[in-house]
């Protein structure tokens, strides 16, 4: 039944007098499933728009595309232990820079997000994420290109660490762990002898995983010696981990990523890159069709200045301020 919470009915909805219960295009919130429900209509039977812009289902066979090019450079960087540099910015690259100008940043998050093949789905998700960040900070041509190019192979050195550990779906023992912290010297390594690979963004592969109060790895650095693109691919790595579904997790509700990333801020991340993020996200919030925590559907009409992960939510017949609503929160924002 929650399955249909949000989405859109494709036809009328019509009783067994021959009544019209819903018109097309309805959006079923939990008010409108009581309805279907009272009048005996069968939920199977509910034909649901799936109807996608043209534009963004190009934009998807395209990604699709380029998630298994990615994929096969990937493997032959696994046997061949060289990065095809060229084909890398020929193939890959202007498909990112393509998907980050995209204006529904909420589309654009729902194109990227990994659902399986995460190894190979992250490395284009972080690249478009980064570059989204980088525009963001009115980064040139140039410096948006290495940051691109920098993101998309900042677990290169992930080919040198088992499949099978990868991909556990349970806890990495400790041994386990290690070797796969270990991806980000292997594929420095690897980025440093790479002709046409600057020295920076072989730092990205090396600095990703640092955090600003030292507690990172490998090298435990602190702020003033990480690479400002490091700190950017960093967001975006979170971002879309935490987004994801991975072997061990399924994607995190909405209001646990912000919450995540709003205490990243306070020591582990640059705050300025964080708040530059989260700003820019929730401030295209207005006018969206949210999920809150209860399964409840509402868009979203005004943001708290002072509070702006807790806007004021539009219901059928009430409005929510979700900055008082302390039990409510945002659980998804819908991709219509």
């Amino acid at each position: 039944m929650d399955h249909l919470l949000g989405r859109k009915v494709k036809h009328d909805i019509i009783n067994a007098y021959g009544a019209t219960v819903l018109p097309a295009r309805t959006v079923i919130t939990s008010d409108e499933l009581a309805v279907l429900i009272n009048h005996k209509i069968s939920l199977d039977s509910i034909v649901i728009d799936s109807t996608i812009y043209e534009e963004d289902t190009e934009s998807m066979a395209v990604l699709k595309q380029t998630v298994d090019a990615s994929k096969e450079l990937i493997e032959s960087i696994r046997s061949s232990r060289k990065i095809p540099v060229i084909e890398i910015r020929k193939e890959i690259l202007p498909v990112i820079h393509h998907i980050a100008m995209k204006d529904n940043i909420f589309h654009l998050f729902e194109m990227v997000r990994a659902k399986d093949d995460y190894t190979y789905q992250h490395n284009i998700g972080v690249g478009v994420l980064s570059t989204l960040i980088g525009r963001w900070m009115n980064f040139s041509e140039p410096e948006l290109a290495n940051l691109s190019l920098a993101a998309t192979l900042h677990d290169i050195g992930k080919v040198k660490i088992p499949d099978e550990i990868l991909n556990k779906p349970g806890k990495l023992t400790d041994a386990e762990y290690e070797l796969v912290k270990k991806h980000t010297i292997f594929g420095y390594e690897m980025l440093r002898e790479t002709q046409g690979i600057s020295h920076r963004i072989a730092l990205v592969a090396l600095q990703h995983h640092e955090r600003e109060d030292g507690k990172g790895y490998p090298l435990g650095l602190l702020k003033p010696k990480i690479d400002p693109l490091s700190s950017i691919v960093a967001v975006a790595d979170i971002f879309h981990a935490m987004s994801s579904k991975r072997p061990y997790h399924d994607p995190l509700p909405f209001h646990e990523i912000v919450s995540q990333m709003q205490r990243g801020r306070f020591g582990e991340l640059d705050p300025r890159i964080i708040s530059l993020f989260i700003e820019n996200m929730i401030r295209r919030l207005i006018g969206k069709q949210v999920v809150l925590t209860d399964g409840r559907v509402g868009e979203v009409v005004y943001l708290n200045p002072h509070q702006l992960e807790a806007p004021l939510i539009k219901l059928e017949d009430e409005f929510i301020d979700l900055s008082r609503e302390r039990s409510l929160q945002i659980r998804e924002i819908l991709v219509l």
